[in-house]
């Protein structure tokens, strides 16, 4: 619709037959949830970002306070170390994940405490050589 309402023409008038001249084209007749109700929502109190929420979660997004991102982030990181293919990356991943550790825990944002403290490096080190030696992987030390 890149039509602009003519001068001297009632908006409201122009609106209808826009809507009536899409009708009259089928522009509507394949739209999906014809027919049926709108869904409602199980909650009894009314949320003013009810669409903010709904569209959110279909896009996969959450906004977490920054500890418990940091915290989930951290989480992912151990992780990632011990599924590394060479004890490079595990050490490059670790150093990354502590340096962000480091600082939350130093300069703490607003929000609950993060309950982290940065990876001991050659421990999570030592568990990735003895995951590796069981799984039969190579030594990879790549250091």
């Amino acid at each position: 619709m890149t039509e602009r309402k003519p001068p001297g023409v009632d908006f409201e008038s122009w609106v209808d037959k826009q809507i009536r001249d899409a009708e009259a084209r089928g522009e509507f007749e394949q739209l999906a949830g014809v027919g049926k109700p709108l869904p409602r929502e199980v909650e009894t109190t009314y949320d003013e970002l009810w669409w903010v929420k709904r569209k959110m979660a279909r896009e996969g997004f959450s906004v977490l306070p920054p500890t418990l991102a940091l915290r989930k982030e951290a989480e992912d990181a151990l992780e990632a170390a011990l599924a590394a293919p060479s004890e490079r990356i595990v050490r490059k991943i670790l150093t990354e994940i502590n340096a962000k550790i480091s600082d939350m825990m130093f300069k703490p944002p607003p929000g609950p405490p993060l309950g982290k403290k940065p990876y001991d490096v050659e421990d999570v080190v030592g568990q990735w050589r003895e995951r590796r030696a069981a799984t039969g992987g190579s030594d990879g030390s790549g250091v």
